[in-house]
């Protein structure tokens, strides 16, 4: 029996039945729409996780020399680099439910409203570890409607393409921990002055409770607040089960020391040396310039900061601050190739033209050891004679005038070890016409440098110009038999992950040189140190060699404006240059020592401490016991015998037949060698 009612109750019923069917319409058509979100997200793939990260420069020691960052100092770091401590702090405080959801923790986003709408105002977050990841790498931080979306999008894509775990890496080394420190292991270093694999449960907790609010949080903003996040985070964890009340407790009472460790000025170490590295690191690795400010790198190279602070220090106690005078300085290990100290000039905050690799000066007589190891090559011996006088040289037709230095000359016939030693310029111009003046230029090439060289007589007197690391590098084959193996600067680069992207291949070196000339030529090369070579002139070591405590081979060089000194032990090479960036005159007789004496202390003070190296002759040269003056074999009656080594088969045979008599002769007084003097003959 039908009522008033029924149809009342009837109308009831399809209402509900048509609500029922409108929300398991909705029910389906967000079930297909979440479907084909995640179908579309799987078909566009794991979204880049890159993010601009530092590179970081190293010294062979492992110090860290440089840095380059967009003004977010970010250090990524493994998830097994990161302290349980830290990630359960996190966990806790942000997303408790991170490994039990799918991105969106929908009861904390419910908790969330009805928090908001009881304060009538926004009083809670929902956002998961996920969600933030997502608004950290592909966002802004603006609260509009379309941004929340494609946060959500975002999220669903990282959700299904990469691993909790890998998700969890990414935020913690993403966040923002204040003060410009992003990624845990920056901040870990700022705040603590330790990696975020040692921080304790205390700094842990401290640390999470920054990204909530870094400009409120910090502890060298606000110590109180900062406490007081400190206990929220650790009781947090109580309740998530992470630790104990007696740990949270002790934490909670452990005095935590606030370091706010300075980002140290590494771009002040060695700055010449670093552009250089990033140089190579874009025209011989091939990176990007994007990648080498940002990319995460980890540059290791071949700087030795003991040597670099020596040489740095050397140049400022040397030349006076008010000098105008610059400089260009490189230090090698011959064994290697590795470049261990550079520097471009006196003060890169006002100039950083590198004059050691972009400067191209006249190299004066330090080309001569070149020109002389080409002669060996060409039938000539160290004990070679060639007339020392003034000299017209017409080669083609035209005529030439080379001086010696204040216009001395032996007026007789010199050999070639003592023509180099006191650095004779007739000597060297004869040798290089004699052997034709396009063998210098091609043993340019194959010593290694890379700046054009003229075929003219003035050559062999250096007056092409160069680069000073080239040179360093060209008497570096002279001190290692003659390998060509650098100059190196990198020896590894990583990613941000660790993974390597370039080694240096210990390898990568070839012969370029003879052994034995190249030998011989570094022997003759100690003879200006060697005093006994004294003849008409002095040898060019004489003013540094008091301060030399072990066997060197060198050459020196000057022209009006370019003042050089390079030499080496079988264990280092270095390079000076000195001049001024305009050309002007080296009219001081200080300025003119500068390189020598800047040399000579480097050495002394780089090599202190190691045993001294003596050159060992290879196989392939005979020493011989040589009276310098007539290149001839010494007799008993000889006032001087130099032991001298030659390629051997062309060592001299025929005994000085100058000396009849000892004490005759009062340019070399007759003396007796002890032991001591024989095994160095230099001092």
């Amino acid at each position: 029996m039908e009522t008033q009612t029924t149809p009342k109750i009837r109308k009831a019923k399809w209402g509900l039945r048509l609500m029922l069917l409108a929300l398991i319409t909705f029910a389906i058509l967000l079930s297909v729409l979440t479907a084909a979100v995640y179908l579309y997200a799987k078909i566009l793939g794991p979204p880049p996780l890159s993010v601009p990260q530092s590179t970081l420069y190293y010294a062979q020691n492992g110090k860290q020399i440089g840095e380059s960052n967009s003004g977010q100092q970010r250090y990524w770091v493994p998830l097994d680099g990161i302290s349980e401590n830290a990630i359960d702090a996190t966990i806790s405080i942000e997303d408790r439910n991170f490994y039990h959801h799918h991105g969106f923790d929908y009861r904390r986003m419910a908790g969330a409203v009805a928090a908001d709408m009881k304060a009538m105002g926004k009083v809670q977050g929902a956002s998961t570890i996920t969600q933030q990841y997502a608004r950290n790498l592909f966002l802004t931080l603006d609260k509009t409607w379309e941004r929340k979306l494609k946060e959500a999008f975002y999220t669903i894509r990282l959700e299904s393409s990469y691993s909790k775990d890998r998700i969890l890496e990414g935020y913690l080394n993403t966040i923002n921990y204040g003060h410009g420190k992003y990624g845990i292991e920056a901040a870990s270093r700022y705040y603590f002055g330790k990696s975020a694999k040692q921080l304790t449960l205390a700094e842990a907790a401290m640390l999470a409770g920054i990204p909530n609010g870094p400009g409120v949080y910090s502890p060298v903003i606000s110590p109180e607040k900062a406490k007081k996040r400190q206990l929220a985070v650790l009781q947090s964890m109580v309740k998530n089960g992470y630790i104990t009340k007696k740990q949270a407790t002790v934490a909670a009472n452990e005095t935590i020391k606030i370091v706010q460790k300075a980002d140290p000025d590494t771009n002040r170490i060695a700055p010449y040396f670093q552009d250089l590295v990033k140089k190579q690191l874009k025209t011989k690795l091939g990176f990007d310039d994007r990648t080498i400010a940002l990319g995460g790198l980890k540059v290791y190279t071949t700087l030795d900061v003991k040597q670099q602070k020596i040489a740095e220090e050397t140049v400022k106690e040397i030349i006076p601050a008010s000098s105008q005078i610059q400089l260009g300085f490189a230090a090698i290990n011959p064994k290697n190739g590795f470049v261990t100290a550079l520097t471009g000039g006196r003060d890169y905050a006002e100039s950083s033209f590198n004059r050691a690799t972009q400067a191209t000066r006249q190299p004066g007589s330090t080309m001569k050891p070149l020109l002389y190891y080409a002669a060996l090559n060409h039938g000539f011996t160290p004990a070679t004679m060639l007339k020392s006088e003034p000299t017209v040289f017409r080669p083609g037709g035209s005529s030439y005038r080379p001086h010696n230095f204040n216009s001395q000359y032996a007026n007789r016939d010199i050999t070639m070890m003592q023509a180099l030693a006191v650095s004779d310029n007739i000597y060297a111009v004869k040798t290089h016409l004699l052997l034709g003046q396009d063998v210098l230029v091609q043993t340019a090439k194959q010593f290694g440098l890379t700046t054009p060289m003229e075929k003219v007589p003035s050559l062999a007197l250096g007056t092409s110009g160069v680069h000073l690391l080239d040179m360093v590098n060209a008497y570096s084959l002279l001190a290692n038999g003659g390998t060509q193996n650098g100059p190196v600067f990198i020896t590894k680069v990583e990613d941000y992950k660790g993974r390597v992207l370039y080694a240096y291949d210990k390898h990568e070196k070839k012969r370029v040189l003879d052994k034995a000339a190249a030998f011989v030529t570094s022997q003759m090369m100690t003879g200006m140190f060697d005093k006994r070579l004294n003849g008409y002139a002095r040898v060019t070591g004489a003013s540094i060699v008091k301060s030399l405590t072990r066997p060197y081979a060198g050459k020196s060089g000057s022209t009006n404006t370019d003042s050089w000194m390079i030499g080496f032990s079988p264990q280092l090479v270095s390079g000076v240059w000195v001049g001024y960036d305009n050309g002007q005159e080296i009219t001081l007789a200080a300025d003119k020592m500068y390189a020598k004496k800047i040399w000579a202390r480097f050495m002394e003070k780089a090599l202190a401490g190691r045993p001294a190296a003596e050159f060992k002759p290879p196989k392939g040269v005979t020493g011989v016991e040589i009276d310098p003056e007539t290149g001839k074999i010494a007799t008993e009656n000889c006032p001087v015998a130099r032991l001298t080594y030659f390629i051997s088969g062309t060592e001299p045979a025929e005994p000085c037949s100058k000396h009849p008599a000892a004490g005759e002769n009062e340019l070399y007084p007759k003396k007796h060698r002890n032991w001591l003097e024989k095994l160095f003959p230099f001092f």
